[in-house]
């Protein structure tokens, strides 16, 4: 729910710098009032090439958005999060690879496809270290932006398709 346009659909770009939201419609009768911008873009954040996955949960003040794809390192390792009640720019951008607390190394370690837990008090976001070096899956808190935990196997390489699959069968982004 955007706090201006209501119900919004998002999606990201591997080559554009914004994350695009597109007002969707609704049967809900609350929802009428926003009719007038159904299937428009109503706003486009500014972000960075290269994304892949954008996550939001209806009980969580935040919006998630990874880039993996971005040729600067600092960059594909990291997340950006954004308050949903100003989503003109980045709250706060998270170096995954360094929060996860594994040894740095002259590859990139990609952050990607972060994944709330179904009472979206937790994001999970995978951390792709390739062949040879580690990867891992690292937890966020929700509502401090701080690890929670990292989950890490030597039989773990490039992790990404953990989707909640309560989420998915319910709709809840």
């Amino acid at each position: 729910m955007h706090p201006k346009y209501g119900p919004v659909w998002a999606t990201g770009h591997l080559g554009a710098d914004v994350v695009t939201l597109i007002s969707t419609p609704s049967d809900k009768k609350e929802h009428a009032k926003y009719k007038e911008f159904n299937w428009k873009v109503v706003q486009e954040m500014k972000h960075v090439p290269g994304n892949l996955f954008v996550k939001t949960h209806p009980k969580s003040k935040h919006f998630w958005a990874d880039a993996p794809q971005n040729p600067d390192k600092d960059l594909a390792e990291s997340v950006a999060v954004w308050s949903m009640s100003d989503l003109s720019k980045p709250k706060a951008i998270l170096n995954v690879a360094k929060d996860s607390g594994l040894p740095p190394t002259k590859a990139t370690k990609r952050a990607v496809h972060p994944e709330y837990s179904a009472d979206g008090k937790e994001v999970w976001i995978s951390l792709w270290g390739g062949k040879t070096d580690q990867s891992a899956i690292v937890v966020y808190d929700d509502a401090t932006l701080k690890v929670k935990n990292v989950i890490t196997d030597p039989k773990m390489i490039t992790p990404t398709g953990k989707f909640n699959v309560y989420n998915t069968q319910h709709d809840i982004y």
